[in-house]
């Protein structure tokens, strides 16, 4: 039984929001006072099909009913963990079709070792290999001193250069980015980062999960 030490001291989180109604002006998700949340355009898409990003997708809706079982989460085992909804493999799969569907390239993927996050990227991009680090498991009720290696992977890998003609992608959790830059996004929004180097990034642009149909190419 591998029972992470991070994992063991985490309690349930709270129930997770629905993606709010999209339009020019809608929020994806919720922010710390002073972060301003963009809604990503065609402009955000044509620049995305040219690579040199890193993106960070939020997992799929959970089933709320059966939340963690803390402090026995067991990173081998699903039954001890929140588990992602029919309706959140549903979206994520489509979520990850239109990304293909937009000529969005995607690189390497490192994935939180949550199962509902693990579930995501099976459902979004199912045969692709994945890079599952312990390091984004989710921050939520952890000290300073917990949160601080997972914020510092976080950081790594949104800032490093990314080359062009592909994309780098984080499947990972709300807590973790609320913490960095202080935004929440809602489930299965996509969150657009430019990466500078030398752990410095830019926050370009949020992809709810219900605004792609509105995108060049998604669905």
């Amino acid at each position: 039984m591998r029972i992470h030490p991070v994992v063991a001291l985490l309690v349930a989180v709270c129930a997770a929001s629905r993606p709010a109604a999209v339009g020019a002006q809608a929020p994806a998700g919720t922010a710390a006072s002073g972060f301003a949340v963009v809604v990503a355009s065609a402009d955000t898409v044509v620049a995305l099909r040219a690579g040199g990003f890193a993106l960070y997708l939020r997992h799929g809706a959970t089933d709320n009913a059966r939340p963690d079982r803390v402090p026995a989460v067991d990173l081998a085992d699903c039954s001890t963990q929140r588990p992602l909804s029919d309706e959140g493999r549903s979206t994520a799969a489509r979520v990850g079709a239109a990304l293909r569907d937009a000529g969005i390239p995607t690189g390497e993927i490192h994935v939180s070792p949550m199962c509902r996050t693990r579930d995501t990227a099976t459902a979004a991009f199912p045969g692709r290999s994945v890079v599952e680090d312990d390091r984004l498991v989710y921050t939520a009720n952890l000290t300073d001193a917990q949160k601080a290696p997972i914020l510092e992977r976080t950081r790594a890998l949104l800032s490093a250069p990314v080359p062009a003609g592909t994309n780098r992608l984080l499947i990972a959790h709300a807590p973790n980015l609320m913490d960095l830059i202080g935004y929440f996004p809602t489930e299965t929004t996509l969150v657009v980062f430019r990466p500078r180097g030398e752990g410095q990034f830019d926050y370009v642009a949020s992809i709810p999960a219900d605004l792609w149909p509105s995108l060049p190419g998604g669905r």
